[in-house]
């Protein structure tokens, strides 16, 4: 048997006012998955990595640029639909 449980979620909705209610939760983290920019291809750089594959977003851009780099960059397409949040709202609004 199970004693109490408790439910939590990280994401950057829990931001936004009312999302942890919305999703009965417990508690919410506000704790964004997005990376920035220079973020980004800092971990790229501080890998070492020769092939990147970019799997949702703006992954036109990235690949581009890491390709004029002389990386074996690609956009590999997934079942990922974007951030979609429990009010519909998507990746091309402004992210909490």
């Amino acid at each position: 048997r199970f004693g109490p449980q408790a439910t939590a979620f990280a994401s950057g909705w829990m931001l936004v006012r009312g999302a942890r209610r919305r999703r009965s939760l417990d508690r919410g983290f506000p704790l964004s998955d997005h990376v920035d920019w220079p973020g980004l291809l800092a971990a790229v750089e501080a890998t070492g990595a020769e092939r990147v594959w970019a799997t949702h977003g703006f992954t036109g851009p990235v690949v581009r640029w890491l390709r004029e780099r002389g990386l074996d960059a690609s956009a590999v397409e997934t079942r990922f639909q974007g951030d979609v949040d429990d009010d519909g709202a998507r990746e091309t609004e402004p992210a909490p």
